[in-house]
């Protein structure tokens, strides 16, 4: 076992001896890992100290939990390794500017995937593309066409075919998506996104990737200007009733 020195504290440790152990196969992947009182005498540490090691393992992808079962040992995968930064990641969508960073990656893929769609989407892909905008237009003025600007989004990014990417949509574009404040005629809002959405379609259709990639990053602009406006501090949204009084 490494000896802790004293900037290295003990959950690291013992995170970095089970997970050296995991690596060689001395505990096969799988396997579940020796109970936590065995873990406590042989490390001479505390449980506390002990489940936060087992909880570090968790976040770099060596240990599988819950279901009320002992842990058992893992090996990173992609999605493994995603997952638990998006865990983090979400806890800084609070905060303005962690959001704006989110926000400039969303459009780095998007406009990317929208030019790379115009270029390279075959039928199947575009077809699929297509019954999203459907399924977006019949949930204009509804609660569900969130979902539905979700999906859209989504089978745009699928046409690249990395995982990573589109990963890394499913994570946090569905959690930026979710936060949007309510809006004064839902109804309105939803048919400029459709609109918009429409466009982007089109101009991947007709193989038109300059087109796509500027339609899409007037998209997303605006989309997140617009959330900007409706969350201002103190800001209490106007209903259209509240603004003829006002008025």
């Amino acid at each position: 076992m490494t000896e802790p020195t004293p900037s290295t504290r003990m959950p690291n440790v013992i995170a970095e001896t089970l997970i050296a152990e995991i690596r060689d196969g001395t505990i096969p992947v799988d396997h579940t890992l020796p109970p936590e009182r065995e873990l406590c005498d042989r490390f001479e540490a505390s449980r506390p100290t002990v489940r936060e090691a087992l909880a570090l393992m968790q976040m770099q992808g060596f240990l599988k939990a819950g279901g009320g079962r002992r842990p058992r040992a893992a090996r990173p995968s992609l999605q493994t390794i995603l997952h638990s930064a998006a865990g983090h990641i979400r806890d800084l969508l609070g905060n303005a500017e962690a959001g704006a960073h989110l926000e400039q990656m969303r459009q780095f893929i998007e406009t990317g995937a929208a030019r790379d769609a115009a270029l390279r989407g075959d039928r199947i892909q575009i077809a699929r593309l297509r019954d999203a905008l459907d399924e977006n237009e019949a949930a204009i003025g509804t609660p569900h066409f969130a979902q539905t600007d979700i999906a859209f989004h989504r089978a745009l990014v699928s046409i690249i075919g990395n995982p990573v990417l589109l990963a890394l949509h499913d994570m946090f574009v569905t959690g930026l998506l979710a936060q949007q404040p309510a809006v004064d005629e839902p109804a309105r809002h939803n048919a400029t996104a459709h609109g918009e959405h429409r466009a982007i379609y089109d101009a991947v259709l007709n193989g038109d990737a300059a087109t796509a990639a500027d339609v899409m990053d007037h998209h997303l602009e605006r989309s997140y200007r617009a959330r900007l406006i409706m969350t201002r501090p103190g800001d209490v949204p106007q209903t259209r009733q509240t603004r003829r009084k006002n008025q």
